[in-house]
């Protein structure tokens, strides 16, 4: 099939290049000309595994391009996602100005457009935006009807950061919320071949599933988070618990690690949109807003506990192993370490910092930090050392990398270093 996906951030950038690798000649729309140069160079503009081999191979063998033209790239195509971004208001709400704008330039090409066209909504929106939101709006703008003139479906993204080329092409299931049966036929053939489940729905439920599935592994990991506080008063190795809970078929192991809580582009945007829309709906998230409010203090219990080893922070260098909200990608959007690096920064210390990827950002948001090349280097007289993310080279660390150090005051915030190995550290939670 020919394929158009409006926005290049994550998600669109993902789906395109995969769709792709499946055999469908995809053109990448974005309106950032640096993105589309680069993209069309084969230098992906995000840091994912495999990523740049695969959009190298797909640009060679002519099945996928980038360019700045909504309109030719709907005319030029039989189906369009759109991936923009939706960030958060203040208040946690959705701003949707992106999807509408997209939305806007999509129903112009499609005013003159003769042949039927679909529009596949990839985006997190709200329940009810597909139908509330993007219909009218391509409705108003092309002067054709849905389901008669263009086809319109929602069709969600589960994808892992680090993970995301594996999720695509071996999901757990594929959710296809569609208007009409003939629309939903033909987003489901671009799936043909997968062997996961395929849940047809409307729009509004196929938006819901992705809400609902993102807050419940939220709610997982504040849940162990507190557990994890609470084990710790306690005594208790809060990861022998959750080893433990995991046999358990109904609880399952994965998202039960206990640390620093949950970042990224997804969790932390998700979980406060759907409780903002609770609140609009007078259907209060209770639970959900439990969930937010844990994960917002947990990244400081890290700097209380160094408190407690440094009673004062003023002057101290610490070594800050990890920025990344996790390993295989350069996200730090909402990354635990923004809140750590900016409260011991108040504090008045010093920050040495390493990531093998997320560097670049982490420089965009913090002034006067040191940056090095290897965690070693980082660990040079440092009063204290604070490990983030679990990178794969953090868990060779020896006690002989750690001799470097001014004072050996090691704190994991997630699990990482191996105990045969190092000596004298010990965990957020554990």
């Amino acid at each position: 099939m020919k394929i158009s996906v409006i926005g290049t951030g994550y998600v669109g950038l993902i789906t395109g290049v995969c769709f792709a690798e499946l055999g469908n000649h995809v053109v990448l729309v974005d309106v950032v000309e640096d993105k589309v140069d680069k993209i069309n160079r084969g230098i992906a503009p995000i840091y994912e595994m495999g990523l740049d081999r695969m959009l190298r191979k797909n640009l060679g063998a002519g099945r996928v391009h980038a360019s700045m033209g909504i309109e030719k790239a709907v005319h030029d195509t039989s189906i369009t996602f759109i991936s923009v971004g939706t960030p958060s208001g203040k208040d946690g709400s959705m701003d949707l100005a992106y999807v509408k704008k997209a939305v806007e330039e999509i129903g112009r090409a499609l005013k003159t457009k003769g042949a039927y066209h679909i529009v596949v909504v990839k985006s997190t929106v709200l329940p009810g935006t597909t139908e509330d939101v993007v219909i009218p709006l391509l409705e108003k703008i092309s002067g054709k009807k849905a389901g008669r003139d263009f086809g319109v479906a929602m069709n969600p993204e589960f994808l892992r950061e680090s993970l995301a080329i594996e999720d695509f092409m071996n999901p757990d299931r594929i959710v296809v919320g569609g208007t009409d049966d003939e629309t939903i036929k033909r987003v489901c053939r671009l799936y043909d071949g997968f062997s996961s489940p395929v849940i047809k729905t409307n729009p509004r439920t196929a938006e819901m599933i992705k809400y609902a599935s993102n807050a419940f592994l939220a709610t997982k990991i504040s849940f162990i988070n507190e557990i994890g506080n609470l084990c710790k008063r306690l005594g208790i190795d809060t990861y022998e618990v959750a080893d433990a809970m995991g046999h358990d078929k109904r609880i399952e192991r994965r998202f039960l690690d206990a640390g620093e809580g949950y970042g990224g582009s997804c969790f932390p945007k998700d979980v406060k949109a759907i409780i903002a829309k609770s609140r609009h709906s007078k259907e209060p998230l209770k639970i959900l807003e439990s969930v937010d409010s844990v994960n917002e203090g947990q990244p400081l219990k890290l700097v209380e506990l160094l408190g407690r080893k440094l009673p004062s922070l003023r002057n101290k260098t610490i070594a800050i192993l990890g920025l990344a909200f996790k390993p295989g990608t350069d996200d730090i959007r909402e990354a635990p370490s923004l809140k750590i690096v900016g409260a011991l920064i108040k504090s008045g210390a010093k920050i040495k910092a390493y990531d093998p990827q997320a560097a670049d950002n982490f420089m965009r948001e913090f002034k006067g930090i040191t940056f090095s090349s290897k965690p070693g280097h980082a660990l040079e007289g440092a009063d204290a050392c604070l490990l983030l993310t679990e990178w794969p080279e953090l868990k060779e660390l020896t006690d002989d990398d750690f001799k470097k150090m001014k004072s050996k005051v090691i704190i994991e915030g997630r699990r990482i270093l191996d105990r045969s190995k190092v000596s004298g550290f010990e965990g957020l939670c554990w």
